[in-house]
This record gives C-alpha cells, structure tokens and sequence, in this order.
C-alpha cells in the first residue's frame, strides 16, 4: 500500500481536521490543501468503541465532503491507523480529493460498522467543527457541523480530556 520513505496523502474529514489531534498521532503531518471529496455525504453514523457515532463518508451522487489533505511519513501511519481503529472501526480507500492545486489522491477511512441510530459526543463535534474552521473550509459547511445533534458523554474525565484539545 505505501513505499517505505515515501510520504503518503490522508484525507481528513473528521476529528483528524484538527491538528491538535493528528498532530499528537501523527508527529510528521503536514497540511498540504484543503478539497472537497464529491460524491459523498458526511455520516456521523461509525459505531466507536465508546457507543458513540464518529465521522464517515459515504457514497452520495448530490453532496460532497470537505476535508484537509495532510501529508504524512509512512513511519507514523501505523499510529493513525491504530488510533483508528483500522480493520475494525474502519477500512482504507485511495479516494480522488478535488483541491484549488488539482486532483490528489489520498487514503480515506470508511467506516466498517454504523449504526444510522448513533449520535456524536459533543466534544467529538466540535472537535470536527473546530478543524474545519482551523482549515478555513466553508462557513455554510461549519454551520452545518455545528448544527449536528450530540450527546452529552456519559464519561465526563473521556469529555474532559477530549476538551483538552480545542483551541481556546
């Protein structure tokens, strides 16, 4: 999947947009643009560990994904990939990002198990939502985010130390 010394393209949608979170997964990430996957909607519908509902992206003819493409040393995908949850919370596909510098293609995690019944924690959304504005992507998209139902969590020292990372 990836050659050893060559950098790799993630495409992040969710709680990766903010770089507090990827940046303590993945110490080499490095912004590369922001893009707009089509053919896509945002889920938040992924059955976590903690039975809340993370990010995903799913086909769909009409929407479209915005997201960042961040570049990272394949030394630190295992880390992702871990914190992800890879080949049990999600699966991996190149997929075609449209960015202002052309088409790149970036790996995407897609959801393995949902459950359209689950909600986000509200520190997950806005972890999501403060990424996005971080990256400057589309304030109608941000609105939209932060307008998504959530949940209390239930773990408030989960909650606490997810807070941690929002700016501000």
């Amino acid at each position: 999947m990836t050659r050893p010394g060559r950098a790799l393209l993630v495409f992040a949608y969710g709680s990766n947009l903010l770089p507090a979170r990827l940046l303590a997964r993945t110490p080499s990430a490095r912004v590369v643009a922001t893009g707009v996957l089509p053919g896509h909607r945002l889920a938040w519908h992924m059955a976590s560990r903690d039975g809340s509902g993370k990010c995903d992206v799913v086909a769909d003819a009409a929407a479209e994904v915005h997201g960042v493409v961040w570049r990272l040393d394949p030394a630190d995908k295992p880390a992702l990939d871990a914190a992800e949850s890879l080949g049990h919370g999600y699966t991996e596909r190149a997929l075609a990002v449209h960015t202002a510098a052309g088409v790149l293609e970036a790996w995407t995690y897609l959801a393995l198990r949902t459950d359209p019944a689950l909600r986000p924690y509200d520190w997950y959304r806005d972890i999501v939502v403060a990424g996005a504005r971080h990256h400057g992507l589309p304030t109608s998209y941000v609105a939209a985010l932060a307008a998504i139902e959530a949940l209390a969590d239930p773990d408030p020292l989960r909650a606490a130390r997810h807070r941690q990372l929002l700016p501000g």
